[in-house]
């Protein structure tokens, strides 16, 4: 055992043929050093027995019997009962998948050992399915000196395997501990304990461990690993800016006096903030080397024309610009804009899109390859393979939430002109707290545009259960009535677009017979392009007067004349999306409100959350709870972005560590150079994931 090294293969260890590593590769477990990093779920208390009378239903506890007998019963299906006394009681062991030479294991009178949760059954006491060894007969007494760990499993992988692995990677682990990767000024300033004592610790807690410290994570040894997981995430995106920093974009000079044009016919001023931001891009685009910058900026704040003036400047200097949104609905409305906006500057945008019909596909394509595309607006299908810019010179990324690194760089990359890399520029209107935008964003520069327009009114929240549906209809009537237009929201159930379509056409019937009077328009996910287009054209128009949807964050239409937003099941949605939908309204000079329906009853974090709203109208104020209560996932979408997918740490829990972790990391960057991708290594492999593009 001890010849193995930690950098061996899982299959080195006893016990493990190929099927089970093809198994243990489903988690993540590919070298034994990975099992040290495979931390338990929970933990089960097995260091001693418990009587049979003193247990409780509900609880899991270790037991020693002896068994009276058992038996074979028919409850629709076979039933192995196997009843077990000891001096105390008896308690009957239930199992309802089970072999006929399991059942000759339970002989009369032998001792039993079983762990289980206890459960009222038709016999009394009873656990269904326990772990059980039978000892014969003879009683072993003999108990574990350290709590149970209960590992994340999966499909042919049992508790007892993954826990013998564990035994062994550990066994491993004493006899040649692993390397403490941090320099001995940064343990001795944040006072790390060892890297071999916190996983020991980790995996085998002894009895008297503080366990809600450990479920929680916050205690020191969990702490120590995760301290060093989120150090290697954030050198990790460091080492990706420091390699942008080295590289070579053209200097756009040019467009000056074009800016001053535009700026001075626009309808309305630009705020401080927007110059302060728009000044720190302009900079940034007259360097030799590529600009990385991320807008935040609150709904309605106003980052579309402040990138609108970074085209131009690109333009104005001899490249093209490209703009690329999550989804064809939200790029539309940029198209549109930005065609408004740029008419007076002879600058056609340029569509391009996958569901885009051939023949114009085609010829926007030939438009960008020659580079008689000056400015380029598009959802994925910008950095799809197959095609090149001539000479793209700034990429705009807007919701950038919605798109990992790979994406980035993948468009980024494909402005490549000979040494030459792109301008990036990405926004955001999902205010991002501090600790996260430090972890997810480290190889971005931020400006945050923290100021809204004048005309942005303050929009009163309330939350209402929905049993007061008809009194909400009446007020969506008394506002159509004074000419206004009103947002209806319908239930967002993930799983089921189909699901989500029906919920908008009942809520667009019940509307349409209770608001005879007006015209509802609607738009879900199963319209067609040119069908949404219309609905949502309508409503801009005021040709209708409430606009039923699934989900209105991506219309990102501007309807000023819009002051009441209705959102059904509200208490089903984070916080930051909430926030996003309430964003709709507000935008003219009329008062706005926003209503939350909700189902009752109301659990805890689910009245925290529409309190949140109730209370503020600050995007990062907003944010920052969203963080606490669910998780970075809400904010910045994880399942569908490059978030960290972080092993042990969760930044919503540990996001109070980033500044140390800032700290750390530029003191390494700065005097201990080669510590940094021994650190990322261990944790993201041989090569950071985020230069895999």
């Amino acid at each position: 055992m001890q010849s193995l090294r930690s950098n061996s293969s899982v299959i080195a260890l006893k016990g493990v043929g190929p099927a089970l590593q093809k198994k243990l590769e489903r988690l993540n477990l590919y070298q034994i050093d990975d099992l040290f990093f495979f931390l338990p779920l929970r933990y089960e208390d097995r260091t001693k027995f418990s009587e049979i009378s003193s247990l409780k239903i509900g609880s899991r506890n270790l037991v020693t019997g002896k068994i009276l007998n058992s038996e074979i019963i028919f409850r629709g299906r076979r039933v192995l009962l196997v009843h077990v006394k000891d001096e105390s009681g008896e308690i009957t062991l239930r199992f309802f998948h089970f072999s006929n030479q399991q059942k000759l294991q339970f002989k009369e009178d032998s001792y039993i050992n079983f762990f289980g949760e206890v459960r009222k059954g038709a016999f009394g006491l009873e656990m269904i399915h326990p772990e059980y060894q039978i000892t014969g007969k003879n009683q072993n007494l003999s108990t574990n000196n350290s709590l149970t760990p209960i590992y994340p499993s999966t499909d042919g992988v049992q508790q007892g395997r993954l826990r013998n692995l564990t035994n062994q990677a550990l066994n491993i682990m004493h006899a040649a501990p692993p390397k403490e990767l941090l320099p001995k000024e940064i343990y001795k300033k944040f006072q790390l304990p060892p890297l071999a004592k916190a996983i020991n610790f980790l995996h085998r807690p002894p009895p008297e461990a503080n366990l809600d410290e450990i479920i929680s994570g916050t205690h020191p040894f969990q702490q120590r690993l995760v301290f060093e997981e989120l150090l290697a995430h954030y050198l990790s995106l460091r080492k990706l800016r420091n390699l942008t920093v080295s590289e070579s974009a053209k200097a756009l000079k040019q467009g000056k006096e074009e800016i001053k044009n535009f700026t001075s016919e626009l309808p309305f001023k630009l705020t401080e903030a927007q110059m302060r931001v728009t000044k720190e891009i302009l900079v940034d685009l007259e360097k030799p080397h590529p600009m990385m910058r991320l807008i935040q900026g609150d709904v309605g704040s106003g980052k579309t024309i402040v990138a609108a003036i970074a085209c131009i400047k690109t333009i104005a200097s001899g490249y093209q610009a490209a703009i690329m949104a999550p989804t064809e609905i939200l790029a539309e409305q940029h198209w549109h804009s930005f065609s408004d906006w740029f008419e007076a500057l002879s600058i056609k945008p340029t569509w391009l899109s996958g569901s885009q019909k051939v023949a114009s596909r085609r010829e926007s394509l030939d438009s960008i390859t020659s580079g008689n595309a000056k400015l380029v607006i598009g959802t994925h299908a910008l950095f799809q393979e197959g095609f090149n810019f001539k000479n793209l010179g700034l990429v705009v990324i807007d919701e950038q939430h919605r798109f990992g690194v790979h994406q980035r760089m993948a468009l980024r990359n494909k402005g490549v002109s000979g040494k030459n890399k792109p301008h990036q520029l990405v926004m955001t209107a999902t205010p991002i707290p501090r600790t996260l935008a430090m972890a997810a964003y480290a190889d971005l520069d931020t400006s945050i545009i923290d100021e809204l327009p004048p005309n942005r009114q303050p929009i009163s929240t309330i939350a209402v259960p929905e049993t007061r549906r008809n009194e909400v209809i009446k007020r969506v009537s008394s506002s159509c009535s004074k000419g206004q237009q009103a947002y209806w929201v319908c239930p967002l159930i993930e799983e089921s677009e189909m699901l989500n379509c029906q919920a908008a056409e009942a809520s667009y019937k019940i509307l349409s017979e209770a608001l005879p009077n007006f015209r509802i328009g609607m738009v879900h996910g199963r319209m067609k392009p040119a069908q949404k287009e219309k609905a949502m054209k309508n409503f801009k128009d005021g040709l209708t007067n409430v606009l039923v949807a699934t989900t209105v964050i991506e219309v990102g239409v501007d309807v000023p004349n819009a002051s009441l937003m209705i959102i059904e099941n509200a208490e089903r949605m984070g916080l930051s999306q909430l926030h996003q939908l309430r964003g709709r309204v507000g935008r003219g000079k009329i008062k706005s409100h926003c209503v939350l329906l909700y189902k009752l009853p109301l659990g805890k974090i689910a009245k925290e959350r529409l309190a949140v709203l109730r209370d503020t109208n600050d995007g990062f104020i907003v944010a920052q709870r969203d963080l606490e209560l669910r998780g970075p996932g809400e904010i910045l979408g994880s399942k569908q972005t490059g978030l960290p997918q972080y092993r042990i740490a969760d930044i919503g829990r540990d996001g109070y560590l980033m500044p140390k972790v800032q700290i750390a990391a530029e003191s390494i960057l700065k005097n201990y150079s080669s510590y940094a991708p021994k650190i990322i290594r261990r944790w993201l492999g041989e090569t950071s994931r985020y230069e895999k593009v």
